[in-house]
């Protein structure tokens, strides 16, 4: 048995990269990249750092002349652009293992055990490199013998330009060297809170917490941070999850771009919410059956202030949108309050289970049984090959004057037939 090797790759700046696939023009520039309804900048290019403009900043802090001095390009989040980007880069590192854990929508977990024959170094350039010519997009790769000290290699790939985007920490003649590196608050699992602790009792950086004792880490640490100093000793507690655990609940809510008042528009967003999140439950192969559905206005704003929430239970689990849009209507009229301005509606799906522990009922078909199942198949079907929401529900509105604003939004060029971009040879 060979022993435990884990890389962790790591796209670089995603968000911004992502646009820059799509748009070399911007290559080098300062990005940023706004939150739901053009808020604030929620991801931004290392360009955009420089100038020193960082995450949360709210777009109207910052100055219009320092963007058209350095050319500062703000873009809308393009979620479907982000999401099959991301789906491109596991398809793409699946190649180099048997073992990947998809960690968040730009970072995934290699095991490489067995690999120990291998220059790493050499193979995790070989990583980034095909990545790089199979979706364009840059990668950082970081390699230990854990995944808490694969994520200190992985940070130290992207700060450090000799390494060229790779680093082996298990190859490197001076281990603790690179942990004495390593700030507190940069260790993976360390938060914010625990960091002032550590600092408040001498601990600075990695190397310290290693050699502080077991007993008084588990003591203010809990057995999570005892966890952590042994990966950090090189000790793997982590395995890696292979297996995506389905949702216990699955949520769709958007904050509106503008106040919402009238309960027809109330209605169809929470229509169009529903119809995301059933499409979602049906994705894993799920049925649910509890609706729950909640609305609010904005605190933030010195207005009337209401919020409330309801639930109504299914008859039997389902995957068929309509039950889920009845029900929501439902209950929104039920908790619906006219004159006050709305900031957000949402609709919760719970009690979820595996289509194959659904109950059956001795008295009327189930969503499984009848022709209910075979609609919504070939609605995912012709919405997958054609285009989201080409088949949706009239429910939903046409015009959806409540949706939030994103005017800075770039093209679906991965996922709309409308936006893919044509090359012309002259």
């Amino acid at each position: 048995m060979g022993k435990e090797i884990v890389a962790l790759v790591d796209c670089n700046s995603f968000y911004a990269s992502c646009e820059e696939v799509f748009n070399p023009d911007i290559i080098d520039k300062p990005v940023g990249i706004l939150s739901n309804n053009d808020g604030i900048i929620v991801a931004l290019s290392k360009n955009l750092k420089k100038l020193g403009v960082t995450r949360g900043t709210p777009i109207f802090k910052i100055n219009k002349h320092l963007i058209r001095k350095n050319d500062i390009r703000i873009f809308s989040s393009n979620y479907a652009l982000y999401g099959d980007m991301s789906a491109r880069v596991m398809d793409t590192l699946s190649i180099f293992t048997p073992e990947l854990e998809i960690y968040s929508i730009d970072e995934a977990f290699l095991s490489l055990k067995g690999f120990e024959y291998k220059d790493l170094t050499q193979y995790g350039r070989e990583i980034k490199e095909t990545v790089k010519k199979h979706v364009g997009l840059p990668v950082s790769v970081g390699i230990g013998p854990t995944k808490t000290l694969a994520k200190i290699a992985n940070h130290f790939a992207k700060k450090h330009n000799f390494a060229e985007g790779v680093f082996d920490i298990t190859d490197h003649p001076d281990h603790d060297k690179i942990l004495r590196w390593t700030q507190v608050e940069n260790i993976w699992g360390i938060g914010r809170q625990y960091a002032k602790m550590l600092r408040r009792n001498g601990i600075t950086n990695a190397f310290e917490f290693t050699q502080a004792p077991d007993k008084w880490i588990q003591k203010k640490m809990t057995i999570v941070g005892l966890r952590t100093v042994k990966e950090l000793r090189g000790i793997s507690c982590l395995d890696l999850e292979k297996d995506i655990k389905p949702k216990k609940e699955i949520v769709s809510s958007k904050s509106f771009g503008n106040p919402v008042t009238d309960l027809q528009n109330l209605l169809e967003a929470t229509s169009d919410y529903c119809t995301t999140a059933v499409k979602k439950l049906r994705s894993e192969n799920q049925v649910a059956s509890l609706v729950i559905v909640f609305l609010s206005t904005n605190r933030f704003k010195n207005e009337p202030q209401y919020a409330n929430y309801a639930k109504v239970r299914l008859p039997l689990p389902s995957g068929y949108t309509p039950d889920f849009i009845h029900a929501a209507n439902k209950i929104l009229k039920r908790i619906y309050r006219p004159g006050y301005k709305y900031k957000k509606v949402g609709v919760m799906l719970a009690d979820i289970i595996h289509q194959s522990k659904a109950p059956l009922d001795l008295f009327q078909p189930t969503y499984l049984d009848d022709d209910r199942k075979i609609i919504m198949d070939c609605m995912d079907d012709i919405n997958e090959k054609m285009g989201s929401h080409k088949i949706t529900y009239a429910s939903s509105g046409i015009k959806k004057t409540w949706q939030m604003r994103r005017e800075q939004l770039t093209p679906s060029y991965t996922t709309s037939w409308q936006h893919i971009p044509v090359v012309k040879a002259i």
